[in-house]
Protein backbone atom coordinates (compact mmCIF):
# COMPACT_ATOMS: atom_id res chain seq x y z
CA UNK A 1 0.00 0.00 0.00
CA UNK A 2 1.22 3.07 -0.72
CA UNK A 3 1.94 5.66 2.18
CA UNK A 4 -0.67 8.70 1.79
CA UNK A 5 0.40 10.41 4.69
CA UNK A 6 1.36 13.90 5.30
CA UNK A 7 1.47 13.41 9.06
CA UNK A 8 2.77 11.05 11.73
CA UNK A 9 0.98 7.89 12.47
CA UNK A 10 -1.78 8.64 15.50
CA UNK A 11 -0.80 8.24 18.94
CA UNK A 12 -3.40 8.14 21.76
CA UNK A 13 -4.98 11.52 22.84
CA UNK A 14 -6.32 12.58 26.31
CA UNK A 15 -9.97 12.84 24.93
CA UNK A 16 -9.71 9.41 22.87
CA UNK A 17 -12.71 6.88 23.44
CA UNK A 18 -10.54 3.75 24.47
CA UNK A 19 -11.49 0.75 26.14
CA UNK A 20 -9.95 -3.07 25.91
CA UNK A 21 -6.30 -4.53 27.50
CA UNK A 22 -4.40 -1.61 28.24
CA UNK A 23 -1.18 -4.04 28.47
CA UNK A 24 -2.12 -4.51 24.63
CA UNK A 25 -0.76 -2.68 21.98
CA UNK A 26 -2.70 0.17 21.05
CA UNK A 27 -5.18 -0.16 17.84
CA UNK A 28 -6.21 3.32 16.91
CA UNK A 29 -9.59 2.71 14.71
CA UNK A 30 -10.75 4.60 12.30
CA UNK A 31 -14.15 3.86 11.49
CA UNK A 32 -17.98 5.22 10.56
CA UNK A 33 -20.82 3.95 12.03
CA UNK A 34 -22.40 3.65 8.47
CA UNK A 35 -19.88 1.57 7.20
CA UNK A 36 -20.25 -2.64 6.90
CA UNK A 37 -17.24 -3.51 6.77
CA UNK A 38 -16.66 -1.06 10.42
CA UNK A 39 -19.41 -3.03 12.22
CA UNK A 40 -16.90 -6.26 11.61
CA UNK A 41 -13.84 -4.81 12.47
CA UNK A 42 -15.36 -3.42 15.49
CA UNK A 43 -16.88 -6.75 16.48
CA UNK A 44 -13.14 -8.36 16.28
CA UNK A 45 -11.63 -6.10 18.08
CA UNK A 46 -13.94 -6.06 20.53
CA UNK A 47 -14.06 -9.90 20.98
CA UNK A 48 -10.13 -9.96 20.88
CA UNK A 49 -9.85 -7.42 23.67
CA UNK A 50 -7.53 -5.24 22.34
CA UNK A 51 -7.10 -1.62 23.28
CA UNK A 52 -8.39 -0.05 20.98
CA UNK A 53 -8.83 3.98 20.82
CA UNK A 54 -11.81 4.87 18.18
CA UNK A 55 -11.53 8.12 16.11
CA UNK A 56 -14.52 8.94 13.36
CA UNK A 57 -13.39 9.21 10.05
CA UNK A 58 -17.06 10.49 8.86
CA UNK A 59 -17.54 11.46 5.36
CA UNK A 60 -20.87 13.00 4.05
CA UNK A 61 -19.44 12.10 0.61
CA UNK A 62 -20.09 8.11 1.48
CA UNK A 63 -22.88 8.01 3.26
CA UNK A 64 -25.40 10.77 4.53
CA UNK A 65 -26.04 9.55 7.51
CA UNK A 66 -21.84 9.33 8.97
CA UNK A 67 -21.40 12.73 10.39
CA UNK A 68 -25.24 12.95 12.12
CA UNK A 69 -24.31 9.15 13.52
CA UNK A 70 -20.84 10.68 14.88
CA UNK A 71 -22.21 13.40 16.68
CA UNK A 72 -24.86 11.29 18.13
CA UNK A 73 -22.11 9.04 18.96
CA UNK A 74 -20.24 12.06 20.52
CA UNK A 75 -23.63 13.52 22.49
CA UNK A 76 -23.62 9.91 24.18
CA UNK A 77 -19.93 10.42 24.93
CA UNK A 78 -21.34 13.40 26.74
CA UNK A 79 -23.18 11.68 29.16
CA UNK A 80 -20.17 8.29 29.83
CA UNK A 81 -21.61 6.36 27.22
CA UNK A 82 -19.80 6.34 23.73
CA UNK A 83 -19.16 2.81 23.97
CA UNK A 84 -22.48 1.22 24.67
CA UNK A 85 -23.69 3.59 22.44
CA UNK A 86 -21.50 2.51 19.28
CA UNK A 87 -21.98 -0.99 20.44
CA UNK A 88 -25.54 -0.02 19.61
CA UNK A 89 -25.26 1.86 16.29
CA UNK A 90 -22.73 -1.64 15.11
CA UNK A 91 -25.38 -3.87 16.14
CA UNK A 92 -28.03 -2.52 14.22
CA UNK A 93 -26.82 -0.03 11.35
CA UNK A 94 -30.19 -1.02 9.22
CA UNK A 95 -31.64 1.74 11.76
CA UNK A 96 -29.91 5.20 11.84
CA UNK A 97 -31.86 7.79 11.05
CA UNK A 98 -33.05 10.00 13.98
CA UNK A 99 -35.85 8.65 16.25
CA UNK A 100 -34.00 5.25 16.03
CA UNK A 101 -30.76 7.57 18.00
CA UNK A 102 -33.28 8.41 20.47
CA UNK A 103 -34.55 5.30 21.13
CA UNK A 104 -30.69 4.19 21.26
CA UNK A 105 -30.20 7.07 23.77
CA UNK A 106 -33.25 6.17 26.15
CA UNK A 107 -32.45 3.03 26.02
CA UNK A 108 -29.10 3.44 27.50
CA UNK A 109 -30.71 5.95 30.06
CA UNK A 110 -29.55 9.17 28.76
CA UNK A 111 -31.06 12.56 28.89
CA UNK A 112 -32.85 13.10 25.66
CA UNK A 113 -32.80 16.71 25.44
CA UNK A 114 -28.93 16.69 26.46
CA UNK A 115 -28.54 14.17 23.89
CA UNK A 116 -30.25 16.01 21.41
CA UNK A 117 -28.53 19.33 22.07
CA UNK A 118 -25.11 17.82 22.51
CA UNK A 119 -25.21 16.12 18.90
CA UNK A 120 -25.89 19.48 17.30
CA UNK A 121 -23.48 21.55 19.13
CA UNK A 122 -20.44 23.40 17.14
CA UNK A 123 -17.88 21.70 19.63
CA UNK A 124 -18.96 17.96 18.80
CA UNK A 125 -19.22 18.64 15.07
CA UNK A 126 -15.38 20.01 15.41
CA UNK A 127 -14.44 17.14 17.13
CA UNK A 128 -15.83 14.59 14.52
CA UNK A 129 -14.49 16.78 11.93
CA UNK A 130 -11.02 16.91 13.77
CA UNK A 131 -10.46 13.09 13.64
CA UNK A 132 -11.66 13.03 9.70
CA UNK A 133 -9.07 15.40 8.93
CA UNK A 134 -6.93 13.68 11.46
CA UNK A 135 -7.73 10.18 9.32
CA UNK A 136 -6.77 11.66 6.22
CA UNK A 137 -3.83 13.53 7.19
CA UNK A 138 -2.58 10.34 8.36
CA UNK A 139 -2.88 8.43 5.61
CA UNK A 140 -6.77 6.72 5.84
CA UNK A 141 -8.39 6.59 2.18
CA UNK A 142 -11.05 3.36 3.25
CA UNK A 143 -13.10 2.71 6.25
CA UNK A 144 -12.17 0.49 8.58
CA UNK A 145 -8.58 1.84 8.97
CA UNK A 146 -6.25 0.62 11.83
CA UNK A 147 -2.80 1.98 12.80
CA UNK A 148 -0.69 0.32 15.64
CA UNK A 149 2.56 -0.07 15.61
CA UNK A 150 3.74 2.86 13.76
CA UNK A 151 1.96 0.44 10.80
CA UNK A 152 -1.26 0.89 9.15
CA UNK A 153 -3.75 -1.81 8.02
CA UNK A 154 -6.91 -0.79 6.07
CA UNK A 155 -9.97 -3.17 6.24
CA UNK A 156 -11.32 -5.78 8.93
CA UNK A 157 -8.62 -6.94 10.84
CA UNK A 158 -7.67 -10.93 9.96
CA UNK A 159 -6.55 -13.13 12.63
CA UNK A 160 -3.36 -12.89 11.17
CA UNK A 161 -3.16 -9.17 12.00
CA UNK A 162 -4.65 -9.62 15.35
CA UNK A 163 -1.68 -12.02 16.24
CA UNK A 164 1.13 -9.81 15.42
CA UNK A 165 -0.78 -7.39 17.97
CA UNK A 166 -0.62 -10.43 20.80
CA UNK A 167 -4.20 -10.64 20.41
CA UNK A 168 -5.62 -13.88 20.27
CA UNK A 169 -8.31 -14.55 16.76
CA UNK A 170 -12.00 -14.42 18.01
CA UNK A 171 -13.56 -16.68 15.52
CA UNK A 172 -11.10 -18.74 15.12
CA UNK A 173 -12.73 -21.99 14.91
CA UNK A 174 -11.22 -25.00 17.26
CA UNK A 175 -9.35 -28.00 15.95
CA UNK A 176 -10.73 -31.34 17.01
CA UNK A 177 -8.59 -33.54 18.39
Amino acid sequence: MKDLRSAAPPTLREDDHVRGDPGGELVVFYADFTCPRCAVAHDRLTAAGAHVAFRHMALRAKDERALPTACAAEAAAAQGAFWAFADALYADQGHLDDPHLWARARALGLDIDGFDRDRRSPPVAARVQRDTRAALAAGATTTPMLFAGGAVHPGVPDGDYLARLGYDDPVRIPKTS
